[in-house]
């Protein structure tokens, strides 16, 4: 085929459903999709899509194109990410990724790391999704639960993400603090909305507390934060934040089933390059201060 331009047009329209998100990814003028779309099809000599009101399906015969087409993307991402992250020099992007809970813990060292080495852009990549390191998606992925088994990563300890159960200011002025661990039962709780969350500190919660006592929930792990500072109930905060907030104060002591382990993971093609091993240096000296 003399013409990638038209089957990467043809696999973002698979990926998106619509010729509008195809030409958003792609940076180009819907129309120009379009031709792409007509003139493969033309040369083809098959329809690659159904086309309907809500947008594109792939045919069978788009269906078998556009599964080449994703391992060539593909592959192309894995030699992009490699070639970033072999210069001999500590500059470019440095893409980091995590929960968003591990940020109080990650984002003071990589300001620090930053301001040492100028010519570094961090790229901090929060959130649910495992980024894929063996495209190159991220030099670096800090990690938790059990330790990761994926082929051809480098999995180094980092440390326990010890967890503390909290309640501000605001909420201890209109409902006082639990007297011990039964009286959690007449307090209220902010947690994840996820009922099937796989946190300790989430499950043990879920085992001591009601249903009904848990009055706010929500997805992201800044808001449930943000909504134990305003006092909207008592919850699980990285110990971290007990130093950085004064209003909030542990309701009962820290468990060691609370914490879970976290992992440093790199890729074994980018874990030797200079700015990789630049920067593990760096964190693994910081990983005594980190100590709560």
């Amino acid at each position: 085929m003399d013409n990638w331009d038209e089957i990467r047009t043809a696999y973002q329209v698979a990926r998106r459903g619509t010729v509008s998100g195809a030409a958003e990814e792609l940076g180009v003028h819907h129309a120009t999709v379009i031709r792409h779309i007509d003139a493969l099809e033309h040369r083809l000599g098959v329809k690659l899509f159904q086309r309907h009101a809500r947008g594109y399906t792939a045919t069978e015969a788009g269906q078998d194109l556009l599964q080449v087409a994703q391992a060539t993307d593909d592959q192309f991402a894995q030699l992009a990410g490699r070639i970033k992250g072999q210069g001999a020099g500590v500059s470019g992007d440095l893409v980091v990724t995590s929960l968003g809970i591990v940020s109080p813990v990650l984002t003071p060292i990589l300001v620090d790391y930053q301001a040492e080495n100028p010519e570094v852009r961090v790229r901090y990549l929060t959130g649910d999704r495992l980024f894929r390191l063996e495209y190159g998606e991220a030099h670096v992925a800090i990690r938790a639960g059990s330790l990761p088994e994926e082929p051809d990563n480098v999995v180094q300890p980092f440390i326990q993400q010890q967890m503390a159960l909290v309640a501000s200011d605001a909420y201890v002025s209109r409902h006082g603090l639990p007297k011990d661990e039964a009286d959690l039962q007449n307090h209220f709780f902010v947690s994840n909305d996820d009922h099937n969350g796989r946190s300790p500190y989430g499950r043990w919660l879920r085992e001591v507390v009601a249903e009904d006592r848990f009055s706010y929930r929500t997805t992201d792990n800044r808001n449930m934060q943000d909504a134990i500072i305003a006092g909207a109930g008592i919850g699980f905060v990285v110990a971290q934040a007990v130093k950085a907030y004064p209003q909030l104060t542990e309701v009962i002591a820290r468990r060691d089933n609370w914490s879970a382990p976290l992992w440093i993971v790199t890729h074994v093609d980018l874990h030797r390059t200079t700015k990789v091993q630049s920067f593990l240096r760096f964190l693994k000296d910081r990983i005594k201060s980190l100590e709560c």
